[in-house]
């Protein structure tokens, strides 16, 4: 199902593959195995966070763990090597000497292997070719010390205009290699160089002898509070001490997080659809007394038992009518052909809130099921989503989308819409209310909708219809009888 390897007749690589279509990387969320396990062809070794999903990775082939090239919150690029099998354990014959990567260096993350032309296999079965080329060579131990000697005299002209400054007696880091380089993730690492902070001076509080984040900002400091005296001029007179408050460590005052994985994918593709398709968004406020006894009536019928039965899936039904009265709302823009796409089917993406962020799966050829299918299909969507088991496929493909944002109590928003679809409706709290029913003002269960579109899609007027069509039905549910 991956990509893989074989670096010897002992010893198999397996590769991270590309588990969507066009991902290019992916980060371990957790290894199910440590080397020296037995694992099976089809086993599960490890659980990936794509841009769109958590998806879990089977091993192709039996035999033993031999090496895990990368630790748990690691984002790797697709086609590099993350776990090495021992494929005839006991037979004596010893690895590659290039299939191991550094042990100086558990945090870093190795060269990629030489890939052949074309794009990485996604993860759709086995037998992809076996790569020929090699890994290329790591730069030796010998290079560090002249890296170090540059570094020395860089730091010696910023600090004196060409005069070494003395070099302080940093502790051996504890964890670390004798000799080798201290021990930190690559973010850290570059913290450690926008703070001007060599890492060979900071003391790791981290597992491992890993240097934290924290104890880098622990190490500027002090940095921070010699700079002015560094630069103070020689001759100024001196001024009376003043109390300065003690420096607060960012961590104090702030957290930061990683921008990454699904995250990452909701920031880009919401910024490239606000700023790609020109967002129109209406708003009705409409009675759904009617339908919320529907929804308790339907809760009681035989045909509906072992399904969840609630508002969202009479509303899904709804929308699902109001495009089949208004095909043309069913559409995508085509930019580089500069064409508009009518979809003859309809796949209704259903906006889930997970703890790894906001997704949104669909429902494939929604259009074409019955009443006890949808909310079969519904619940089996919610069930997946929360359980962080979506796949990408899931979330491919989609045409319209709902966003029920009244399970928090809100009564309507401004959906951006998910980019390739034409429309996503909202739908707000469904809340008692005093209304004028039958020339009467009445306590009636009453929500707000709202529907955004794509304007170089759809105009007011289809927009409108649409948007009507869902009300009228949600406030006669007998139509979904009538107009279906």
């Amino acid at each position: 199902m991956t990509t893989m390897t074989e670096t010897s007749a002992r010893f198999r690589e397996f590769k991270m593959p590309d588990v969507g279509e066009g991902l290019t990387e992916a980060e371990i969320l957790k290894w199910f195995v440590q080397p020296g396990d037995t694992v099976t062809d089809g086993q599960v070794v490890c659980e990936v966070e794509t841009a769109k999903a958590a998806v879990e990775l089977p091993i192709p082939f039996d035999g033993v763990v031999h090496e895990l090239r990368f630790p748990e919150g690691t984002t790797v690029d697709v086609g590099q090597v993350i776990i090495a099998i021992d494929v005839a354990p006991g037979s004596g014959e010893a690895p590659a000497p290039a299939a191991a990567a550094p042990a100086q260096e558990p945090v870093e993350a190795p060269e990629a292997e030489a890939e052949p032309k074309g794009r990485t296999p996604v993860l759709v079965g086995y037998g992809v070719a076996e790569s020929s080329t090699k890994r290329r060579p790591r730069k030796g131990a010998a290079a560090a010390p002249e890296a170090a000697a540059v570094a020395a005299a860089v730091q010696a002209e910023l600090n004196g205009h060409g005069a070494p400054a003395p070099a302080p007696v940093a502790p051996v880091p504890a964890g670390a290699p004798a000799g080798g380089r201290p021990l930190a993730k690559p973010p850290v690492r570059k913290l450690a160089k926008d703070l001007g902070i060599d890492l060979a001076t900071v003391v790791p509080t981290g597992k491992d002898g890993i240097i934290t984040r924290e104890d880098v900002h622990a190490a500027a400091a002090p940095a921070a509070a010699e700079a002015p005296a560094a630069v103070a001029s020689p001759v100024a007179p001196e001024a009376p001490a003043a109390a300065v408050p003690a420096a607060v460590p960012d961590s104090a005052r702030e957290t930061r997080i990683p921008v990454k994985g699904v995250r990452k994918a909701i920031a880009q593709a919401m910024v490239g659809s606000a700023f790609t398709a020109p967002h129109v968004t209406e708003f009705v406020t409409v009675d759904v007394t009617r339908t919320m006894k529907l929804v308790a009536e339907l809760k009681e019928d035989k045909d509906m038992a072992g399904v969840r039965v609630n508002p969202l899936l009479i509303i899904a039904k709804a929308l699902l009518v109001a495009i089949k009265r208004n095909p043309e709302v069913n559409a995508a823009w085509d930019e580089a052909n500069q064409e508009i796409v009518q979809k003859h089917y309809v796949n209704l993406g259903i906006a889930a809130a997970t703890p790894r962020g906001l997704i949104v799966p669909n429902i494939k050829d929604a259009h074409d099921k019955t009443l006890p299918q949808l909310a079969e299909a519904l619940g089996e969507l919610v069930t997946t989503a929360r359980d962080g088991k979506t796949s990408p496929a899931a979330m491919a493909g989609g045409t319209v989308t709902i966003t029920n944002v009244g399970v928090f109590g809100v009564d309507t928003g401004t959906p951006i819409l998910n980019p390739g679809e034409s429309a996503i409706l909202a739908v707000g709290a469904i809340k008692l209310q005093p209304w004028v029913h039958k020339g009467k003002v009445k306590p009636r269960q009453v929500t707000t909708l709202a529907l955004s579109f794509d304007h170089r899609l759809v105009d007011g007027e289809l927009g409108s219809k649409v948007l009507a069509d869902v009300a009228a039905i949600l406030e006669q549910p007998k139509r979904l009888i009538t107009w279906a």
